[in-house]
């Protein structure tokens, strides 16, 4: 599953792609991808056809791109804008958003294909490939955000976000988290901080492997009690995921599969810089540095796997899950 800097990636290159172009056809080559939209392919058609990409939008992994007809210009008379709709994109596991020139042959699991108005050395083709059918399309609305700032990250940032995206938290990314809001809700939660790291309700963007690099780099175990923690430990860890993400959008995204890829169809390859996360066996490169001899575990949590050093990641004596 992508993460945030993945999404990111594939963000930013978008903006520099579709931003200020108009949709002038679309072809739905296969239904089941559009299935969250559930007026069907006429409808989904319909709502982009004549409207222009005003911008490329993101919270978290949630990906959405704000459309304009020229209504909610009309209506704003320079005031906050109307809410609207938007493309929504869920890459899923294996969802990719290539943008092509019409006379690349189509990928074999080209999905849906969005034509867009010519420009001058621009693709002519926003493409959705999805090999598993996980991820989709989808037309939905936009609403005020609940704190009135931006709905996520964008090129014109504006108080509006996709109806479907409005319900997590900021992520440590946007320029309009809120630390102290994070911390006085971290500390109310009875749970370990690995698991709290992994709610979208108080943080999003933080997957399992990010969590991982986030706790080793703020030399923290994963079952450190929230309601315990200090806040320059919080401070430090969200400090730590901020510039995990920020070292893996410099490298294009952390890739363990192929199927990921950016626009351009190329890579991440920021899992060659791992610390912790896939590391099982290895010695932990910090404790190593020192002298010491450590080697990272893998431990089984929530269904899934934590990475951690034994020696600068110590299990605290109250740790929860």
């Amino acid at each position: 599953m992508p993460e945030l800097p993945e999404v990111e990636v594939v963000r930013r290159g978008l903006v520099s792609w579709v931003r200020g172009r108009t949709i002038e056809s679309v072809d739905v080559l296969d239904p089941r991808s559009i299935r969250r939209h559930a007026l069907g392919a006429e409808d989904f058609i319909g709502n982009l056809q004549g409207a222009t990409v005003s911008d490329v939008v993101r919270r978290g992994k949630f990906l959405w791109l704000p459309l304009d007809d020229g209504s909610a210009r009309a209506a704003g008379n320079g005031h906050a804008p109307p809410p609207g709709v938007a493309l929504m994109a869920h890459l899923g596991m294996s969802g990719q958003l290539l943008m092509q020139d019409s006379d690349v042959p189509d990928e074999k699991h080209l999905k849906v294909r969005i034509h867009l108005s010519p420009s001058e050395g621009m693709p002519a083709e926003l493409r959705f490939v999805d090999q598993r059918i996980f991820g989709g399309l989808f037309v939905t609305g936009l609403v005020h955000t609940d704190d009135g700032g931006p709905g996520g990250l964008a090129e014109s940032p504006l108080p509006l976000i996709a109806e479907e995206a409005s319900h997590i938290a900021r992520d440590p990314l946007d320029p309009a988290f809120s630390f102290d809001r994070f911390y006085q809700r971290l500390r109310v939660r009875k749970t370990g901080l690995k698991r709290a790291l992994l709610d979208q309700g108080l943080v999003s963007g933080i997957g399992n492997i990010y969590a991982d690099e986030a706790l080793w780099r703020a030399r923290l175990h994963y079952a450190r009690p929230t309601d315990k923690l200090r806040r320059a430990d919080a401070v430090r860890v969200i400090e730590s995921a901020r510039e995990v993400m920020l070292d893996a959008l410099a490298a294009g995204g952390t890739s363990f599969d192929s199927l990921y890829v950016n626009v351009n169809g190329a890579s991440g390859y920021f899992d060659r810089s791992l610390n912790a996360y896939g590391r099982e066996g290895e010695p932990c490169k910090r404790c190593a540095a020192a002298g010491i001899h450590a080697t990272i575990r893998r431990e089984q949590f929530m269904n899934r796997s934590s990475h951690t050093c034994p020696v600068c990641q110590p299990r605290p004596r109250n740790g929860r899950w």
